[in-house]
């Protein structure tokens, strides 16, 4: 068959590029014409910008580089950031200082290092982990967390590629339902919450190593020598048949503590 991949680069030039390539941050300007994934309907940044405007303290949790934090026209008289990887917590802070935010750094575990009642809007981009019990803790009566999260079995595709099928807890696990359940559990009411199933393709090998690198949880110990069989078959398999699909599943959540009005 013909070659349709888009270009006659080697296996070894694709993949070297790819593993010198920064994975800091949550930039993935990189995957540019190598890889495309459908964006979910509701537009987090934008109506996250909104909510921000609106509030007087803003806690974003687990920010990555800060850069969507840093995309809102307007941020809040107090805006603070967390997060838990080092290079990361250089690079929000490089970002976000400028626009008058702290950064903090606190590992993902941890309790939120801030007092109770604190803030009237907490937000999270596809955090890690969502420690329910604390955003309702410092959060004031009134105040919102609104997040958009990585759903379940996103990306499986890939996933079950290297490590082969999943068992259902694997694949059922960051259910849009149990977030509704550990909110509601914190004393949460959630006011908003919607699912969304996404096609992504990737256009080359080195599109799969360098996502493979940056989202490090879907295949735990990933390096290229390790899996190398499996790259170079997929390698080929791009090459000859076109893009590998997957799809990822996004979920929105918005939750409200109750009491006093506060920002929206």
């Amino acid at each position: 068959m013909a070659d349709i991949s888009g270009g006659d680069r080697t296996f070894e030039d694709l993949v070297r590029e790819a593993v010198d390539a920064s994975v800091e941050g949550w930039d993935f300007s990189w995957f540019e014409g190598r890889a495309t994934e459908e964006r979910p309907p509701w537009g987090y940044a934008r109506s996250m910008a909104g909510r921000l405007g609106r509030a007087g303290a803003a806690l974003d949790i687990q920010t990555g580089g800060g850069e969507v934090l840093a995309s809102a026209p307007a941020l809040p008289p107090l805006t603070v950031a967390t997060e838990g990887w080092p290079p990361n917590v250089a690079r929000a802070s490089a970002l976000l200082h400028p626009r008058g935010a702290v950064v903090v750094a606190s590992p993902e575990e941890a309790p939120l290092p801030f007092a109770d009642a604190v803030f009237d809007l907490v937000t999270s981009r596809h955090p890690v982990r969502t420690s329910w019990s604390e955003i309702a803790r410092v959060l004031r009566p009134g105040g919102t967390y609104f997040s958009q999260q990585v759903g379940p079995a996103s990306v499986f595709e890939v996933v079950e590629y290297f490590l082969g099928p999943q068992p259902p807890e694997i694949r059922c696990a960051r259910d849009p339902r149990r977030a509704r359940a550990e909110a509601e559990a914190a004393g949460l009411d959630v006011v908003d919450l919607r699912e969304a199933r996404l096609r992504m393709e990737f256009h080359d090998i080195g599109a799969v190593v360098h996502f493979l690198r940056k989202v490090v949880w879907m295949v735990p110990g990933f390096t290229v020598e390790r899996h190398e069989e499996r790259l170079r078959s997929l390698h080929e398999r791009i090459r000859t048949q076109g893009p590998f699909v997957a799809h990822s599943t996004r979920f929105l959540v918005e939750a409200r503590k109750p009491g006093a009005e506060a920002a929206r």
